[in-house]
């Protein structure tokens, strides 16, 4: 599935938040690591840079989970509420490198407020396009991340958090290798 490129940006944000709570330590603890994360996605408008605004970010990362593994009914009342809770009012921008985007909420509202109505606004479009099966829960057996699904051929099984393929993929050759070691087959 192809979505715009506003749309995947605010999809890998989206995930990328969810994750941060997945990795030890939590990666939003302190306003640094807010601003280093807002830095890394490129996140832009207003801050007050104050532990309330924080708090406000860490209580959309656990919503905007509950949201990633809802179905799809359920998706829609979550996305709807953002939106109201946010005033939402869709409009066309254009701002530093980026071309001509929507945005539901202006360059002054709460962070909080501009996340979260980016998230929801992305997730129409995965709603719309009955594709919230590519929001799912990374394979690996030792990570709890979230995966987001862009490939054509919806393959991605992991989460970028870490190297969870990369450690998946090892523990499964070294699985093949044992094996194969205990019959008596040539390793390989």
């Amino acid at each position: 599935m192809s979505y715009t490129h506003d749309t995947e940006v605010a999809l890998v944000s989206a995930a990328a938040l969810i994750n941060t709570a997945k990795e030890d330590p939590d990666q939003l603890l302190t306003l640094a690591d807010l601003d280093a994360f807002l830095t890394e996605q490129k996140f832009s408008g207003s801050r007050t840079h104050t532990r309330e605004e924080l708090d406000a970010v860490r209580a959309l990362r656990a919503e905007l989970e509950v949201l990633w593994f809802a179905e799809e009914d359920d998706a829609v009342g979550r996305v709807n509420r953002i939106l109201r809770r946010a005033d939402a009012l869709p409009q066309l921008v254009r701002h530093d490198d980026w071309d001509w985007h929507l945005h539901a909420t202006g360059p002054e509202a709460p962070l909080e407020a501009r996340m979260a109505t980016e998230a929801a606004m992305a997730l129409i479009d995965v709603i719309r396009s009955h594709e919230l099966d590519r929001l799912r829960s990374c394979a690996a057996d030792d990570c709890d991340g979230v995966v987001l699904d862009l490939s054509r051929n919806r393959s991605k099984r992991f989460c970028d958090t870490g190297n969870c393929a990369n450690r998946m993929h090892v523990k499964a050759y070294r699985a093949r290798k044992a094996e194969s070691a205990q019959v008596g087959a040539p390793p390989g």
